[in-house]
């Protein structure tokens, strides 16, 4: 051999072994991120003055991992409020050039923010009933919703890496709190998480999308542990039941990291 063929088939074995030790360097990612307020960053107190009442901030998981990773393009559509329809919308800027799509989405269409105020300020009974009835909806009515944004993001980019992310259980029961809801509400409520978690997943899945379960990762962190990573009725009021600012940072980024790198 050569020389020159001999110092260019060096510089080539050297060149895959660079990307083998580091993927992100083999292929330009071009991320985008789709959602309601868990993944918009609502709940962190930092956000950018551009996204208006969507609440997009530099704190939520998204914008974490890009900012960890420096991928080619980011962009949040992320926006407090979000349903499915929204969401629908919100995949235009998904493109054939977009490799990494996270979603997030499924918890106003089931209704959270009544489930939440009708809990506080009902009954046991009356949040109980309220519960339940939200999750007739996830299992009757949500499945179809969550088809048709599934089948939007994958039309535009049929390539793309897609990543559904799950929401964690809101309350440890029993737990520390003394005052606040009663336990029988709180399970309730996270009964209705557990709900999500089974529609969401199965659909992600019948998509071939994966799947992140946070619940998991949530697990002695929720409102009345020792150590929230959840914010409970708080002001502003919209930022109650949220994720702070620790539930992306420990919560949902090392879950997203696991799976994407």
């Amino acid at each position: 051999m050569r020389p020159a063929h001999l110092i260019a088939s060096v510089v080539t074995a050297a060149a895959a072994v660079i990307a083998l030790a580091n993927p992100a360097s083999a292929a330009a990612v071009n991320y985008v991120a789709l959602g309601d307020s868990y993944a918009s960053g609502l709940g962190t107190g930092s956000y950018d003055g551009a996204s208006g009442s969507c609440k997009r901030g530099p704190l939520a998981y998204p914008a974490l991992w890009a900012a960890a990773t420096a991928p080619a393009s980011f962009k949040s559509l992320a926006c407090s409020g979000a349903r499915t329809g929204d969401v629908i919308n919100q995949a235009a800027a998904v493109t054939t050039s977009t490799n990494l799509v996270t979603v997030q989405v499924g918890g106003n269409d089931a209704g959270f923010t009544d489930v939440i105020t009708t809990c506080t300020f009902g009954s046991d009974q009356d949040c109980v009933n309220r519960v339940n009835q939200s999750k007739a909806y996830i299992a009757n009515t949500l499945p179809g919703l969550l088809n048709n944004v599934y089948g939007t993001v994958r039309s535009k980019s049929p390539s793309a890496r897609v990543v559904v992310l799950g929401y964690p259980r809101i309350y440890k029961v029993p737990g520390t709190c003394n005052v606040g809801l009663s336990d029988t509400k709180r399970a309730a409520i996270n009964s209705g998480s557990d709900a999500l978690h089974n529609t969401i997943s199965a659909r992600a899945a019948a998509a071939g999308f994966s799947y992140i379960d946070v619940r998991g990762a949530f697990t002695g962190h929720e409102i009345c542990s020792s150590s929230w990573w959840l914010n409970s009725l708080s002001w502003p009021v919209d930022e109650s039941y949220h994720p702070n600012r620790a539930g992306h940072q420990s919560g949902y980024l090392p879950a997203l990291r696991a799976v994407i790198g």
